[in-house]
């Protein structure tokens, strides 16, 4: 399995892709994400660990990384604002980890997004289809009337693939958690927030006025077309 790193900080990159490597992760180190986004233009990878300096602002590599990419991406950061934590998970972050992350953490959230990101095997999945929304699990595309069809990330296709699977029922935000990230327990909210947040960009004609996915507060998100 491939990854790529983007590290600037020499030491902070050789203690990543250590930590990567001993998982049995082929570790493309790199400084910085325009050759990143070159290489990944080039090449499927399975994972993207972005490590940037403290000053830097993540947001703008995370939508170069996201312009070319649909694999997993894991935010390495100092502390973040409320507001740009969610900004980062509305841009394609999958998970924010926050420095000084030791190896077994690190090393654990990486195993449940690979093993997440193999678990499901598409090939034997059917399409869905709910109205006018079509999801095809080949190609992990989603067609609508409105926005045509649109590529997902694994983490999104998950998430969609389970609402739609269950039409008209309220899926709480714990089993979201489990199914989609793949571990148990009290959920990040946040994340699922910043999840459906990206994929009414891709399906809903106005996010701010969903058709598709509807969220009931406390409780967890629902599928319906209303066409």
């Amino acid at each position: 399995m491939q990854a790529i790193l983007i590290a600037p900080d020499g030491e902070e990159r050789e203690f990543l892709s250590y930590t990567l490597r001993q998982m049995g992760l082929t570790v493309h180190g790199l400084t910085g994400v325009d050759t990143a986004v070159t290489t990944l233009s080039q090449k499927t990878v399975d994972l993207i660990l972005l490590a940037p300096n403290q000053t830097d602002s993540p947001l703008k590599d995370v939508k170069a990384l996201r312009a070319v990419s649909q694999a997993s991406l894991l935010l390495l950061a100092d502390w973040l604002t409320e507001g740009d934590h969610c900004d980062v998970l509305d841009a394609g972050v999958d998970l924010v980890l926050q420095r000084p992350v030791s190896p077994r953490i690190l090393s654990r959230y990486t195993r449940i997004f690979l093993r997440r990101g193999g678990s499901i095997p598409v090939g034997l999945l059917s399409p869905v289809q709910i109205g006018l929304v079509q999801l095809d699990p080949n190609t992990r595309t989603v067609t609508t009337q409105h926005l045509g069809a649109k590529r997902l990330t694994p983490l999104e296709f998950r998430l969609l693939y389970l609402l739609m699977s269950n039409p008209g029922q309220v899926i709480p935000l714990e089993t979201i958690i489990e199914r989609v990230w793949g571990y148990s327990g009290d959920g990040n909210r946040e994340l699922v927030r910043g999840l459906v947040r990206r994929l009414r960009r891709k399906i809903e004609p106005d996010p701010a006025h969903p058709q598709y996915i509807f969220n009931h507060p406390g409780l967890g998100y629902r599928f319906a077309a209303s066409d």
